[in-house]
């Protein structure tokens, strides 16, 4: 069973930088990794993807430049590195593994397992 275990939110102020850890259990697909955030009362969406099997990163225009989405695979841990965050930056941050064709790294449909979530407050 697959498993997802998201780590690394909280609170910070405007301009400050968090990183998310993401820990994938029983998952050995070498598809799309991904981030998502949903924010009270807005749809899920993707915030960065890693296509594993190539190490290339994609990135939404919202966050481009200022997050960094890496995998270390001695650790088999996900991540995803958030600098110069911003008030429109909060939400819970998703974890998302692809395992079986999908329809592009922003749609949720591509991803079979998700994680918890975590938070991320950022302050002005």
């Amino acid at each position: 069973q697959v498993q997802l275990v998201e780590s690394g939110g909280g609170s910070v102020q405007a301009g400050g930088s968090l990183r998310l850890s993401c820990a994938p259990s029983g998952y050995t697909s070498d598809y799309f990794m991904a981030w998502f955030r949903q924010a009270p009362g807005k749809e899920r969406e993707g915030v960065a993807a890693l296509y594993t099997r190539s190490n290339y990163a994609y990135y939404a225009d919202s966050v481009k430049g200022r997050f960094t989405i890496s995998k270390d695979n001695a650790k088999n841990t996900l991540y995803l590195q958030m600098d110069s965050l911003k008030p429109d930056d909060t939400a819970m941050y998703y974890c998302a593994a692809q395992e079986r064709f999908g329809y592009g790294w922003q749609d949720r449909r591509t991803y079979q397992y998700w994680g918890q979530g975590t938070q991320v407050t950022v302050s002005s």
